[in-house]
């Protein structure tokens, strides 16, 4: 059978098209949509209204995007994908793995659980709090405030002082704050890696003369030259697993002493600027992945379906 598979996005970026482009190639068909056009229709089979796949469910779905907006609006937009998992459609990344990795926090938590170093975080909520963090950490070191659902380097500030810290209605209330880890520079320099279906595929470095080493920020896309690309990449598909994503942009630091530290993952990673340097096309590598996954999903035994038995049968 055909392949059907549905790439969630909210406009068509290259990078999408260049997954469907990747899909067609491989036989399968591939639809764009964005998830706010997916609606609950309980007069449905199966309570779904998808655009493109009026008869059935697709066979899998590929989450690049989700658009801001209200809270109404992304709790709906995540409950949709919920529920393609719960319908048993493989989702990549489920609406979990995008929860963990939306939310800073999370991640942060989940990482320092793991074992996977990560530079001492602290997230609270209002002024008093934070200043009682701040008051107590910046005799070690500057904090890195950062918002809690941003990305792309936005919003990223150095906190030296109490009177750095933004008010509490600049960060809706919460105060992510993170040591600030000392590197040489300028120029300064970080690692992306991306990983799919438990590799590492690909990897660069950002070289900035910022601190905050975005691509977007003015940051330039460079091979990876003297680090252990083995480490890296163990690292980077270690800190993609404990979040449960399928695939992923990691972030990761090197220390001035040589550490290296898992600052993010994203679940929703962009790849133009690592593309330039990747030596693997990374939509071929996620589409090969899907399709193997979904071609060993059809060979394994069917699961038996689950059946309640009442006291008096068992």
């Amino acid at each position: 059978m055909i392949p059907r598979i549905l790439i969630v996005n909210d406009n068509s970026d290259p990078r999408s098209r260049g997954l469907a482009h990747s899909l067609r190639r491989r036989g399968a068909v591939a639809v764009t949509a964005p998830l706010a056009a997916i609606a609950f229709d309980t007069d449905r089979p199966d309570g779904l209204a998808i655009p493109g796949f009026e008869q059935e469910l697709p066979d899998a779905v590929l989450v690049r995007s989700i658009a801001a907006g209200s809270f109404e609006a992304v709790t709906r937009r995540l409950g949709v994908l919920h529920a393609l998992g719960r319908l048993s459609v493989p989702v990549w990344n489920s609406a979990q793995a995008i929860e963990r990795c939306v939310d800073k926090s999370m991640t942060t938590f989940l990482l320092e659980n793991a074992g996977l170093p990560t530079p001492p975080t602290f997230t609270v909520e209002g002024r008093a709090a934070a200043e009682e963090i701040a008051t107590r950490e910046l005799a070690r070191t500057p904090l890195v405030l950062k918002p809690l659902f941003g990305a792309q380097g936005r919003g990223i500030r150095m906190i030296h002082s109490l009177a750095d810290l933004p008010a509490p209605e600049e960060v809706s209330g919460v105060y992510y704050l993170q040591h600030y880890v000392a590197r040489a520079g300028p120029p300064f320099r970080d690692f992306r890696i991306f990983v799919c279906a438990g590799k590492a595929v690909a990897m660069m470095g950002r070289r900035g003369a910022d601190w905050i080493t975005n691509i977007n920020r003015g940051a330039v896309p460079e091979e990876v030259l003297g680090h252990d690309e083995r480490e890296l990449a163990a690292l980077a598909v270690a800190a993609t697993a404990v979040v449960g994503a399928d695939f992923a942009g990691v972030d990761i630091i090197a220390a001035a002493d040589g550490r290296l530290l898992v600052l993010e993952v994203n679940s929703m990673p962009a790849w133009s600027g690592l593309q330039s340097v990747a030596t693997v096309n990374i939509a071929d590598a996620i589409a090969e992945a899907l399709l193997k996954f979904l071609a060993d999903r059809a060979e394994a035994p069917a699961a038996r379906p689950y059946r309640f038995a009442s006291p008096a049968n068992s």
